[in-house]
């Protein structure tokens, strides 16, 4: 596990991540990308449990998804199944958990302060925090994906799906997009990441 874990978070998080994952009954998996999710944790019908991280995240986001992912099994193991997924145990354990990284040996400075305000009350993902979610692209490898908040009105863009939609006005948090195709209209996150056409 340490040898797999050392190539994907900060190394000053990793002895406290190994401790954090010594359980018998519990494994981490690396996997391909998932467009629709950084990681997720699940128990197995064997009754062992497992958490699966995305491959392609930088390390100051695989950490926040692999200790999110950590506070799902912690509040299982306590509650059961019969609470909400990100309900206020959820929220509650994250906190504890994350509270140990949230320093300047494991995250630049610029991150800090952005990181201690997103774990006053963490959300589902951190994607749905804007200013995390770009402080947090600027250290992923360079890629051709922009966010949707960045996208300007009316412009075109296509999703890894190869649809392509067409801007539109902001709701109170989402942006309205119309399926070209179809002429279907979509709600996006801001921080969805599509590909720009010109």
């Amino acid at each position: 596990m340490q040898n797999t874990l050392q190539q994907y978070i900060p190394q000053k998080a990793l002895q406290e991540v190994l401790q954090l994952l010594k359980h018998d009954n519990l494994t981490v998996k690396i996997k391909k990308e998932r467009k629709t999710r950084h990681g997720d944790y699940k128990r197995l019908s064997n009754g062992k449990h497992q958490i699966t991280i995305n491959s392609n995240l930088n390390s100051y986001r695989f950490l926040i998804t692999l200790i999110h992912e950590i506070a799902h099994f912690e509040v299982y193991k306590q509650y059961g199944r019969f609470i909400k997924p990100h309900g206020i145990e959820w929220k509650h354990s994250f906190q504890h958990l994350m509270l140990p990284f949230i320093n300047p040996e494991i995250f630049p400075i610029e991150l800090l302060p952005l990181i201690a305000n997103h774990f006053k009350n963490p959300k589902a993902s951190s994607d749905t925090d804007s200013k995390l979610a770009l402080a947090l692209k600027q250290f992923d490898v360079p890629n051709n994906k922009t966010y949707i908040f960045e996208v300007p009105f009316g412009s075109t863009f296509k999703l890894y799906n190869g649809k392509v939609f067409t801007k539109g006005s902001k709701r109170v948090k989402r942006f309205e997009c119309v399926e070209i195709n179809t002429g279907k209209l979509y709600l996006f996150n801001p921080n969805a990441e599509v590909q720009l056409l010109e």
